[in-house]
């Protein structure tokens, strides 16, 4: 099962698809890792694929590198800020800030594609 979901995973991440989502769920749920510990597997795996694709997107000319300096610059400050918050507050509470962030998502989704409005 861990390998399915390895390449179920990997091929959705690749594709911007929510593979970090399957990844985490499976995690979280059906091997009962706590959710801090699989919230930085998640990260580590996220990793790898995120550099193939932006491999692959350079080469095909799709990236402009400008403005992946500029969210280097900040975003990776503010994951060493997020991932310190993450492991100094409570599983139970990241479990319920995730449900909430989850839900926002699928109803800010369901509303774009009904009013066929952007985000």
């Amino acid at each position: 099962m861990n390998i399915l979901v390895g390449i179920l995973t990997g091929a959705t991440a690749s594709m911007g698809l929510g593979g970090g989502f399957i990844l985490l769920v499976y995690l979280s749920v059906f091997t009962e890792i706590p959710q801090d510990i699989a919230q930085g597997i998640n990260l580590l795996f996220f990793l790898p694929i995120a550099l193939l694709s932006l491999v692959i997107h350079i080469k095909n000319k799709l990236t402009d590198l400008k403005l992946v300096g500029k969210y280097l610059i900040l975003g990776l400050p503010c994951a060493v800020a997020g991932s310190y918050v993450a492991g100094i507050t409570d599983v139970a509470v990241l479990r319920k800030l995730f449900g909430i962030f989850v839900l926002y998502i699928g109803i800010n989704q369901l509303y774009v594609s009904f009013s066929n409005k952007p985000c």
